[in-house]
């Protein structure tokens, strides 16, 4: 059988639910779809590809999955360092207002494109302003973009659409969308409970699951959000969301960082997931999200970077290894393992979007989304736990090849969609 593309002769971790791991193993692919996952040798038997990969010395595994970022956000990296939540917010607020268009949203979104396919990032959740922008960028690219319109109630949006004008805004674009393509769902994004009134809230979840689509929102980043919610309306963000009844398996929160025992039982209870951003919670002193309770009780936790400002990179494997690491602080080196940090950023977070049946693992039948890292170096060798190396000690510049949807974005550590020279030499012409 002839196919598109064979990735051969590395290790392949397939994170499928029994973690199976094939020695000298092969990916074959068509039509951005696996066909086949199996020993290189059979493989390469079975089909004829028109174009190759040789991994051999490497590890070929899913594509990283980043839940909750803010990608124009690296248009601004580096401005608003060693702040409170609260006081981030003051400044980038003001900044956005002054800066984004659609143009420069499209100059940070390459830019963040062309850092995330380096990192072995094949998609990821953006909520942020001008997203038809954010789109085409990451399409020209051959980007996996999980985006959509955007809420926030705040004075002279960044984009000029007032608040009354944004469900019939939303309602075209999702209308407009049709069939979604393989590898995505429609998504609508509403920033918090802080910058939206019950009523707000309460029309935006309904046009969403109107659509079927995702719904992203804002929740308990830390004790300052949570007061604030709680004094203005008598309850807590992720108590207002359940009393509404907007909680859902549709419903992605963002950080989840302040949460009560009763309010981790009701994200159980309902399915609702959690986007984990460890980093940019402890850069911005909000606090370290409870995810081992979480777990604990069948809540579904993938991993994010949240945007460039707060985390300062949009390194998905350096959120794994931050996770395998920070909750241990608690006293248990077991809180968070190896590989349930290295599924929280693949499986795990495929699920949480609501695309585990199509992402976030090697799997025949899923879309094509993978990543081949290097072992060749040092600070990897010997390997005697795949989870333990990418969790403990790989880095992001030891990927070599990233493929989304069967197209080889990253080839031997070079773009081949992005002109790196020319998509940095632009952003730096905006700063």
């Amino acid at each position: 059988m002839s196919i598109d593309l064979l990735i051969h002769g590395g290790d392949v971790l397939t994170v499928d639910d029994e973690g199976t791991v094939v020695r000298d193993g092969a990916v074959a692919v068509h039509e951005g779809e696996i066909v086949a996952v199996g020993s290189a040798e059979e493989l390469g038997t079975r089909f004829t590809a028109a174009e190759s990969i040789d991994a051999t010395g490497c590890l070929v595994l899913p594509g990283l999955v980043n839940t909750h970022t803010h990608l124009a956000m690296t248009l601004l990296r580096g401005r608003a360092d060693d702040v409170t939540l609260q006081g981030f917010l003051e400044r980038v607020l003001k900044w956005e207002a002054e800066l984004l268009t659609p143009a420069n949203v499209a100059a940070a979104v390459r830019l963040a494109v062309a850092e995330s396919v380096r990192a072995g990032v094949t998609s990821a959740l953006d909520m942020y302003w001008f997203h038809e922008a954010a789109e085409q960028a990451a399409r020209e690219a051959g980007w996996r973009l999980h985006t959509g319109p955007t809420f926030m109630d705040v004075p002279g949006p960044p984009d000029g659409i007032a608040y009354e004008d944004r469900l019939d805004w939303a309602r075209r674009d999702l209308a407009a969308r049709g069939t979604a393509r393989p590898g995505t769902r429609p998504v609508l994004f509403a920033h918090s409970t802080y910058t939206l009134s019950p009523d707000q809230l309460t029309e935006i979840f309904a046009l969403a699951r109107e659509f079927g689509a995702l719904l992203h929102i804002h929740a308990s980043e830390n004790a300052t959000e949570v007061a604030t919610v709680e004094v203005k309306y008598g309850k807590r963000p992720v108590e207002l969301l359940d009393a509404l009844g907007l909680l859902g398996p549709d419903v992605l929160l963002a950080h989840a960082v302040d949460l009560t025992g009763p309010e981790i039982a009701a994200l159980a209870r309902t399915g609702t997931a959690v986007a984990h951003c460890p980093v940019s919670n402890l850069k911005l002193g909000c606090g370290i999200a409870p995810v081992p309770r979480l777990l604990s009780a069948g809540v579904t936790v993938g991993l994010g970077t949240d945007g460039a400002v707060s985390s300062n990179t949009l390194d998905v494997l350096g959120a794994v290894r931050q996770a395998a690491l920070v909750h241990k602080a608690g006293g248990d080196p077991t809180a968070v393992g190896a590989e349930q940090a290295v599924r929280m950023a693949t499986i795990e977070g495929a699920r949480a979007l609501g695309l585990g049946e199509q992402l976030g693992s090697l799997e025949a039948g899923k879309r094509a989304d993978l990543i081949v890292l290097d072992l060749d170096a040092p600070h990897l060798r010997p390997v005697h736990d795949p989870w333990s190396t990418l969790a403990y000690a790989a880095h992001s510049a030891d990927v070599r090849d990233t493929v989304v949807d069967g197209r080889v974005l990253l080839r031997d550590r070079v773009l081949t969609t992005l002109d790196e020279r020319t998509v940095i030499a632009d952003l730096e012409d905006l700063v």
